[in-house]
């Protein structure tokens, strides 16, 4: 849960405040060093927070359906393993981001039609053929956000199915936690997804949709 809400803090901080200075601001701009800090911290924390909800759930999988096991199998040391791995695979992930960023030539125009530094509308900056990097982009952040949204709910399945068995106190306590980690989920993975699955192509709402994920998931996380 630290780890949690660390992520979901620096997450929102690599967004909101320079969100709301532009709002004020009649001229925005961005330099593109800026540009790139935003892009890989944007992904760092965003991407952390995907996987320490992956080890959430593996930990009430644990809790619920081997609660005589939790504390053999979820010990200390096990914990600080996965979260160093969480850390790392969200470096990797970033640094991935950014070299592709940095990959692409430009000569042209420099507006960005969002709110935000992100691959994608860098893409559209571009004075080059962008297809493979938009493959690669596609198969990294598209990739991670499904395969987790899959894996999440089907660890979710796993455990409401389990619940079948346990008292009624029981099923209240499991239901109130796993209903509230679905509905961050969904608000968080469905416009990931819409984002980052699909070829380099932009639509009007693509902004709006964004909101759900960078502004929206985070200010509902107590």
């Amino acid at each position: 849960l630290f780890h949690l809400s660390l992520s979901d803090t620096c997450f929102s901080t690599s967004i909101a405040p320079r969100m709301i200075v532009d709002a004020l601001v009649k001229n925005t701009t961005i330099s593109f060093t800026e540009c790139i800090v935003q892009v890989f911290s944007f992904h760092f924390f965003g991407c952390l927070e995907i996987f320490i909800l992956i080890l959430m759930a593996f930990d009430r999988y644990v809790a619920i359906c081997k609660p005589l096991h939790y504390g053999a199998i979820m010990s200390q040391w096990v914990c600080g393993v996965l979260v160093a791995l969480a850390w790392l695979g969200s470096c990797v992930h970033s640094l991935v981001q950014i070299f592709l960023a940095l990959s692409l030539p430009f000569c042209g125009p420099n507006v960005i039609n969002h709110y935000l530094c992100d691959l994608q509308p860098l893409l559209q900056l571009a004075c080059a053929d962008t297809y493979v990097i938009n493959l690669l982009l596609v198969s990294n952040s598209g990739a991670i956000c499904t395969v987790s949204f899959v894996v999440l709910m089907i660890s979710y399945v796993i455990i409401l199915r389990s619940l079948r068995n346990h008292s009624a106190e029981g099923r209240r306590k499991a239901l109130s936690t796993c209903i509230s980690h679905i509905i961050v989920v969904v608000l968080s993975f469905g416009p990931c997804i819409f984002i980052y699955t699909r070829p380099a192509t932009t639509f009007p709402m693509d902004k709006v949709i964004s909101v759900f994920y960078t502004l929206g998931t985070p200010l509902l996380n107590p």
